[in-house]
């Protein structure tokens, strides 16, 4: 078969790009190793995940906030078979409705795995053995990521787990050690938390999620701690795990250089994660990945050292966000079709589903503060928000960074009630360039959660905030 574009992979980053080719007119095919399209996003990542932090927020709030509201219930259980369910049936939906968006735009699809035998030629191996041929003008590489482990610390898959095994834990565990305080460890840690494991977190860093903006990872600390019982071992490197029996015995040297063990039924190992890029074989079009990360290199239009074989998403450099590569999937695929699209890379949000919730865009003030950029700063915090007050949902603040000279907003960090969603009325304004001033004149509803970030922006402008 002879395509336009085929495009390996069918994660957020490749389905988003076959889609917009196949707008585009462009004859597309999709080439994916697993039975369901997705990828780690919607199969064993994001959505199952979020679906998760659902379920057990829901349960947390009834044993622990619901008789102040006025609701009283008795004798709660965790149904975990039923949680699990809930979560495989939310998973079945959203692949399924990629498979419509395919049919849809007459996109191909071809089971197996996908890799070069020349730039213009894909061999599909099919789980069977048998083999297809494509052969495509162009290629999209969209292979994705996989949890990263570390070589002194083997993942058995049953005691020792990375993130995708810890979504099908069958039992309410009474005990957890998380190794890795960023985004995926939190998140799956408060599933458990929230459901009444004792969670520990280990974590080599001073701070926790310590890409973000400083202040954000303090205070999640400080919340997760208090609501949760979260333990948290900062600074610490973790040196090994060992299972016996039904008990994870991991070890870790303080930042004294002094050895602790730490006992739990399960071990999450949340370190980051891996470029995915074996069976391609990228070596026989002359592509060399990058020694850390194993990244796929390209050029600032996505398209690797040979024409028209392009990558995106977390095979190549930068956040290893669904969203980023859904935004260069389009990207790719515009380009492909001789048009001129743009990322602003500044500007893609960071997003950590705990709860409070966390949310970043563009600078931090570190980030600031090192290029010497003069700024200024508002925060405004939810224990002042009427909105949160009657939600219950008073921790956490919302930051806002202008030019100490032209106003404009550098950057915006929140955590709290909704900042997941909150956060994409600042990437807007900061696409269109506004100023803090911009913000803090926009009329917003009361009373919402939002208020909260046109007071932050009122106090970055001659700290004028109404209601603190």
């Amino acid at each position: 078969m002879q395509y336009d574009v085929v495009v390996i992979g069918s994660g957020p980053g490749g389905y988003v790009g076959a889609i917009r080719c196949a707008q585009l007119g462009l004859k597309t095919a999709v080439i994916e190793k697993y039975k369901t399209f997705g990828g780690t996003c919607l199969n064993v990542g994001c959505i199952p995940s979020k679906a998760l932090l659902d379920s057990s927020e829901h349960f947390h709030n009834a044993a622990h906030t619901f008789t102040t509201h006025g609701i009283n219930l008795r004798d709660l259980q965790v149904d975990m078979k039923q949680m699990i369910a809930r979560k495989d049936d939310v998973v079945a939906q959203n692949t399924a409705g990629i498979t419509y968006l395919f049919k849809k735009n007459k996109i191909d699809s071809y089971e197996g795995v996908g890799s070069f035998v020349d730039k213009n030629t894909i061999l599909v191996t099919k789980s069977d053995g048998s083999t297809e041929t494509l052969s495509a003008k162009n290629v999209i590489i969209a292979t994705g990521s996989k949890p990263t482990v570390l070589p002194f610390l083997p993942v058995d898959k049953k005691r020792i787990i990375t993130s995708t095994e810890a979504l099908n834990i069958k039992e309410v565990p009474k005990t957890m050690v998380v190794i890795g305080g960023g985004v995926i460890g939190l998140e799956l840690g408060s599933v458990y938390a929230r459901l009444g494991t004792k969670v520990s977190v280990v974590e080599f860093l001073p701070s926790i999620i310590s890409t973000m903006d400083a202040g954000l990872g303090k205070e999640l600390q400080r919340v997760l701690k208090k609501t949760l019982g979260m333990e948290f071992y900062m600074g610490h490197k973790v040196t090994g795990a060992t299972t016996k029996g039904k008990t994870v015995t991991v070890t870790a040297e303080t930042p004294k250089g002094e050895s602790i063990s730490l006992e739990a039924d399960y071990c999450i190992v949340a370190v980051g994660r891996t470029a995915y890029t074996e069976g391609l074989g990228l070596e026989k079009i002359g592509i060399t990945v990058e020694e850390r990360g194993k990244k796929v290199p390209v050029n600032e239009h996505l398209e690797t050292s040979v024409k028209g074989v392009y990558a995106i998403g977390d095979v190549i450099t930068g956040a290893m966000l669904a969203h980023k590569a859904e935004d260069e999937g389009t990207y790719v695929a515009e380009t492909i079709a001789g048009q001129k699209p743009h990322i602003n890379y500044n500007l893609i949000p960071g997003v950590v589903y705990t709860w409070p919730e966390v949310a970043s865009v563009g600078l931090t003030e570190e980030q600031l503060k090192e290029k010497g950029t003069k700024y200024k700063a508002g925060s405004f915090p939810f224990k002042a928000s009427g909105r949160a007050k009657a939600s219950m949902d008073t921790d956490g603040f919302v930051k806002v960074l202008a030019d100490a000279t032209t106003d404009e907003v550098l950057g915006v960090h929140m955590i709290g009630p909704r900042a997941a969603d909150m956060i994409a009325e600042a990437v807007i304004a900061m696409e269109f360039r506004a100023s803090a001033e911009d913000i803090a004149r926009t009329c917003h509803a009361h009373p919402t959660y939002t208020e909260a970030l046109k007071e932050a922006a009122l106090a970055a402008t001659e700290n004028r905030a109404i209601h603190i």
